[in-house]
């Protein structure tokens, strides 16, 4: 599998043991009540890029810092790798991973006007044949694997609707050898996805922590709490 050989590259010096940057705050504004914003994309080849930010409960985008962060993280991994954005919202994950090389993603979104402005985006980037918008709450979709197996899931659903446990418990069968996952959670209240997998990165900005995990060799089936290692506080 062509992660295998890249994983070795994710660090400078060969490693693929945890390390813990620390991240600046957000650099944009929350986005006021009944107006949109924009993010863009950081790198690749839609580098540039704005993406439209709806005004929509819950939805609170990765600062472009802190992509940034973490495209850097995973860059060694991304060429051909297949990306599950599981609430895609403004798209900028899932697309970010397509500029800079992955091979497909689905971006799955339940709100039916984020999901119209995903597909918007797609039409724009011309990349229908490798951005796939699907309409679905992610807990139903994840009941019923029929979209293959993926080398790169990002996980950052509404922090007030708590839905780490139930996603993390519902992704295995989704999830190719070697997998590596992203998960956001607030900086306060860290989700660590447990024994089955490894830390890779990690990094907090003012209101959330963002870390990288990889797949441990035979990943378990039960992905079970594990108590959070490593974690970076800011002052």
């Amino acid at each position: 599998m062509f992660l295998s050989a890249q994983a070795r590259t994710m660090t400078g010096n060969g490693s693929t043991g945890p390390h813990s940057d620390r991240m600046k705050p957000r650099s944009a504004k929350p986005v006021p009540r009944g107006r949109e914003g924009s993010v863009r994309i950081i790198g690749g080849r839609w580098r540039g890029t704005r993406l439209p930010v709806a005004d929509a409960p819950g939805l609170r985008p990765t600062s472009d810092r802190a992509r940034e962060t973490l495209f850097n993280w995973l860059q060694p991994m991304l060429p051909g790798a297949r990306v599950l954005d599981l609430f895609a919202g403004s798209g900028a994950l899932g697309l970010e991973a397509l500029s800079r090389g992955a091979r497909e993603a689905l971006l799955v979104e339940r709100d039916p006007r984020l999901v119209d402005s995903l597909h918007a985006a797609v039409e724009r980037l011309h990349a229908r044949d490798e951005a796939k918008p699907l309409r679905a709450d992610a807990l139903a979709l994840l009941a019923a694997p029929l979209h293959g197996r993926f080398d790169l899931v990002f996980v950052d659903p509404p922090f007030a609707e708590g839905l780490w446990d139930a996603v993390l418990a519902a992704l295995p069968s989704w999830l190719a050898e070697g997998a590596w996952l992203y998960l956001e959670s607030p900086a306060d209240r860290p989700v660590d996805p447990g024994p089955g997998w490894r830390l890779h990165r990690e990094g907090r900005s003012r209101d959330a922590r963002h870390a990288l995990f990889r797949r441990a060799a035979g990943g378990a089936d039960t992905l079970a709490q594990a108590p959070d290692d490593g974690a970076t506080n800011l002052p």
